[in-house]
């Protein structure tokens, strides 16, 4: 008997799109869907499998598109539905799947839903979570919880006479209201919107906050607990997992089935797990890589914790060394490294002690990419990665607007510095993101972007791009669908292991390290002598074969 053939979401590589700073297809200095469509061949040729693009509806932009104007329309900015469609058909005639962000927790403050709500619409008004306040005259917030962006989670609302009334719940800004997920309304909207995007062709959704959407019945203080990393009233809650059986339930009734990968925050390890029962959501993000110190032992600890939900829930493990909310691998690595892990915080509050060695820092992401690549599960590269881009660490204060940094008051840089514009050709900015002649983009390249645009690393078989694209490739060839991963022998401070006939090393170093004999060498992250791995470099290889 034939084995069926293994699913496409369990082994594929994925590229996530910022369509607003990838490519800009229209001249007006914004990243759009004409760029995108006009760039899908760079994607292909990559070799990766599926592409993920980040939120593309109407919206006013307060958190990046985070907070949806219409879930069912594409922001015209970026070239509306149409020009949607033609993506999703050209994408799939070129062999690839596509993604999109789902936002359940929240709606912008301009959704039709909420203006209704402020209007004194009480049905509306149900949909989300209004509380009065506390004190005599409810000047003081229902509870004390903080929001993500930082400050309350809280905003006092006008009332129906224009006076203040009671306020309203936003676990991020407060343009992004949280809805309410016990309205049965707010569940229909949803599955609806589902088979929207399904029934033109969508392959499926990473589910944005998916351990968001149900809170504590009764809404109680948090007393103090930090939701980011600590078990909290508004996050993870039993009930969420409702929602995705019923949302399974619909991406099952399609041929083939559409699927789910769930950005899920957990406080503890073990509620994970149930994210990905077989009735629910089909993986989740393994979020460690993104902030795991450039060590053996902490990234050794990483990739067993992963492969140990992967073996209790049957789910693929999907491994990303970055994305649209943290600070870029190269700068990240570019600085002294944590014994064992950092955090937003702690790495974009070290910009201003310690200049990065990018130099340093590229050759760690490139090892990176290598070590991540060949694991069970997927891969996930972010918008530019293959570039070996760096984190834009001097943007002025005037372009940021990102609510952490305005939320912050400017203590807390942001993310924007891994949205800038992707570079594609020519010696100065824009480097061919806009056609010539457009008006700039709103935030700024750096000069020094020329030798790292794609046309220039398309021209230097040891670039980034290039290394990228064998691997790639190679991974699609050898390893995607491979024998479960086991651990090789190796020197000292090199992480080591095996996929089939594949072997990955991974040189942390103290020291260079010497390749075991009768190989041969695959790919490897950077220069080396003959049979050597130097210190931050990997290397995939194989037994030789007898000469003939």
């Amino acid at each position: 008997m034939i084995d069926p053939p293994v699913p496409w979401w369990r082994t594929a590589a994925v590229y996530q799109v910022l369509p607003r700073s990838f490519a800009d297809g229209d001249g007006d200095g914004l990243g759009d869907l004409a760029g995108l469509r006009a760039r899908l061949p760079h994607l292909a040729g990559l070799g990766v499998d599926a592409v993920w693009v980040n939120p593309w509806y109407p919206s006013p932009l307060a958190d990046n598109g985070y907070d949806v104007d219409d879930y069912r329309d594409v922001d015209p900015a970026l070239g509306g539905l149409e020009e949607a469609e033609a993506f999703l058909r050209e994408a799939h005639e070129l062999g690839l799947k596509v993604l999109l962000d789902i936002v359940p927790n929240h709606t912008s403050s301009t959704h039709a839903w909420f203006r209704a709500a402020l209007a004194g619409d009480a049905r509306a008004r149900a949909r989300y979570l209004f509380r009065p306040g506390r004190g005599a005259d409810g000047e003081l917030p229902p509870n004390d919880w903080e929001s993500c962006f930082g400050g309350p989670s809280w905003t006092r609302a006008p009332g129906p006479d224009g006076r203040p009334g009671e306020w309203y719940l936003h676990s991020f800004a407060p343009e992004q209201p949280d809805l309410d997920w016990r309205n049965p309304e707010v569940r229909a909207e949803f599955v609806d919107v589902l088979r929207f995007w399904f029934d033109r062709g969508v392959d499926g959704f990473r589910v944005d906050v998916a351990h968001g959407l149900l809170k504590q019945d009764g809404l109680p203080d948090a007393l103090g607990r930090d939701r980011r990393t600590e078990e909290h009233p508004g996050w993870d809650q039993d009930e969420v997992h409702e929602v995705y059986r019923e949302w399974r339930a619909v991406a099952d009734a399609y041929d083939p089935p559409r699927v789910f990968v769930a950005e899920a925050w957990v406080a503890r390890r073990e509620r994970l797990p149930l994210y990905l029962r077989p009735d629910e959501l089909h993986m989740a993000f393994e979020f460690d890589p993104l902030h795991v110190a450039w060590r053996e032992g902490p990234w050794r600890r990483v990739v067993e914790r992963g492969l140990a939900v992967a073996e209790l829930t049957g789910a693929p493990s999907a491994w990303a060394l970055t994305n649209h909310d943290v600070v870029r691998q190269v700068t990240r690595y570019a600085r002294s490294q944590p014994p064992e892990h950092g955090s937003n915080v702690t790495e974009r509050a070290r910009w201003g002690e310690e200049v990065p060695d990018l130099a340093l820092g590229r050759a760690r992401a490139r090892a990176a990419f290598l070590l991540t690549a060949a694991l069970p599960g997927l891969v996930y590269v972010f918008n530019g990665e293959e570039l070996g881009l760096e984190e834009v660490e001097d943007l002025p204060d005037a372009l940021r607007r990102d609510p952490i940094h305005t939320r912050s008051g400017g203590a807390d840089p942001g993310r924007e510095g891994s949205r800038v514009p992707l570079p594609w050709s020519g010696d100065r900015p824009p480097f061919g993101f806009s056609p010539p002649g457009s008006p700039a983009p709103a935030l700024p390249q750096p000069a020094g972007w020329a030798a790292l645009s794609a046309q220039a690393q398309d021209r230097d078989p040891a670039s980034t791009l290039n290394l990228y694209r064998r691997v790639l490739h190679l991974r699609r060839e050898l390893v995607a669908a491979a024998d479960p991963l086991r651990w090789d022998e190796a020197p000292e401070g090199v992480l080591a292991y095996a996929r089939g006939t594949t072997r990955v090393w991974v040189n942390f170093g103290p020291g260079d390290v010497e390749l075991p004999a009768g190989v041969e060498v695959l790919v490897r992250s950077g220069p080396g002598p003959g049979g050597v791995l130097p210190v931050d470099t990997a290397a995939w290889f194989v037994p030789a074969r007898p000469p003939r």
